[in-house]
C-alpha cells in the first residue's frame, strides 16, 4: 500500500517546470524564464512523464501543448505552485525576513479616498513599519493574497454576490452607498436625491471592460423597469466625471469614486434604494498574522468607526 502512495508522489520543482511549458506554450521559453537550459527542462520533464506513466506533451513544430493528462497535471501544478509561494511567504515572516514590511492589496476607489487617512494614521502609530500598495483589478487582488505576495488585501461585495473563498477570511471594514452624477446645469441637479425612474430616459456613462459598477446599473434600472441607455465608456471615474460634467450624460458609482469631486458635477442620492457596497478586509485563513498585519487591521478599523456613516449618507 505504501508502495503506492509513494508512486503518486510527484517532484515539486518538475510540476513548476510543467506549469511554465504549458503556460508559456514553448520549453525554450520556459527554460529562459526559469533560467534553465532547454535540454535540462526537456530533460525533466520526460522524468515526470515517467513518474506520471503517460505523455504529458505534444511536440509541434511550433512549441508544445499539453495532452489531457499534462493539462489536468498543469491545473493541479499551479495550485501546488500558489501554495508554495504562499508557505515561503510565511516563514519569511516568521524567520523575520519582512520584518518591518507590510504589503497591502487595495482598489483604485479606496486608494483614493479612505485609505491614505488609514496609512496616515498607520504611520503615526508604528513609523518604523514600511507599506507597499498594490492596486489591482478584484481577481488580481485575491490570486495575489492566495500567493502571498500581498499580506492582506481590501476587496468589495455587494448583496446579491457576497464575496465567499474557503481559504480567506474577511471582516467588514464600512459600507457605502451608491451616488448619482449629473452636470450642474442637468435640471435635477438642484435636487438631494433621486429616483433610477425619474432617470429612465437618460444617457448613461458607465465603466469600461465590464466593470462591476455596470453590472449594478443593470440590476438597478431592472428593477426600476427601464434599460439604460449606454452613451460613454470610461476608463475611470475621473474619466467618467469630465463625461457627466459636459452634459453626455448622468453616471451611477460609489461614493468613493466622487472622493475627488468634479466642479461642475452634483452628486445626487438614491435614497432607500442605494445598492450598498460593502468594503472588506481580506486575510488568509492558513498563516500566522505578523505582528504588523494585526496592527494594521486594528488601525482600519479604528479609522473606520470614526469615519462611521461617512460614506453612507
Amino acid at each position: 500500500m505504501l508502495k503506492s502512495q509513494e508512486s503518486q508522489l510527484f517532484d515539486v520543482r518538475r510540476l513548476a517546470l510543467l506549469l511554465e511549458v504549458v503556460e508559456t506554450g514553448s520549453i525554450t521559453a520556459a527554460a529562459e524564464n526559469l533560467q534553465y537550459t532547454p535540454s535540462a527542462v526537456s530533460q525533466q520533464l520526460r522524468k515526470l512523464e515517467v513518474e506520471v506513466g503517460q505523455p504529458l506533451l505534444i511536440r509541434r513544430s511550433r512549441g508544445v501543448a499539453p495532452t489531457e493528462a499534462g493539462q489536468v497535471l498543469a491545473q493541479h501544478a499551479r495550485s501546488i505552485v500558489r501554495l508554495m509561494s504562499a508557505a515561503a511567504s510565511d516563514l519569511d515572516q516568521i524567520a523575520g525576513l519582512k520584518r518591518g514590511t507590510l504589503t497591502v492589496g487595495t482598489f483604485p476607489t479606496l486608494a483614493g479616498s479612505f485609505l491614505p487617512s488609514v496609512i496616515r494614521a498607520f504611520k503615526g502609530r508604528y513609523p518604523a513599519i514600511e507599506i507597499a500598495l498594490r492596486s489591482a483589478r478584484f481577481n488580481e487582488l485575491v490570486a495575489q493574497l492566495e500567493s502571498g505576495a500581498t499580506d492582506l488585501c481590501l476587496l468589495w461585495d455587494y448583496p446579491w454576490h457576497r464575496f465567499e473563498h474557503e481559504s480567506i477570511r474577511v471582516t467588514e471594514v464600512f459600507s457605502e452607498s451608491t451616488k448619482i452624477l449629473v452636470a450642474k446645469t442637468h435640471p435635477l441637479a438642484e435636487r438631494e436625491t433621486v429616483s433610477l425612474h425619474d432617470l429612465r430616459d437618460e444617457t448613461w456613462i458607465v465603466r469600461a471592460e465590464a466593470h462591476p459598477a455596470v453590472e449594478v446599473l443593470m440590476r438597478s434600472a431592472r428593477e426600476a423597469h427601464f434599460e439604460p441607455r449606454i452613451g460613454f465608456l470610461a476608463n475611470d471615474y475621473q474619466e467618467a466625471q469630465a463625461m457627466v460634467s459636459i452634459g453626455m450624460g448622468v453616471a451611477l458609482v460609489p461614493k468613493t469614486a466622487v472622493a475627488l469631486q468634479h466642479p461642475d458635477v452634483r452628486v445626487l442620492g438614491l435614497g432607500d434604494d442605494a445598492p450598498l457596497r460593502r468594503v472588506l478586509l481580506a486575510q488568509r485563513q492558513d498563516k500566522v498574522y505578523a505582528p504588523a498585519e494585526v496592527a494594521f487591521q486594528s488601525t482600519l478599523l479604528d479609522v473606520a468607526r470614526e469615519s462611521a456613516g461617512a460614506y453612507l449618507d
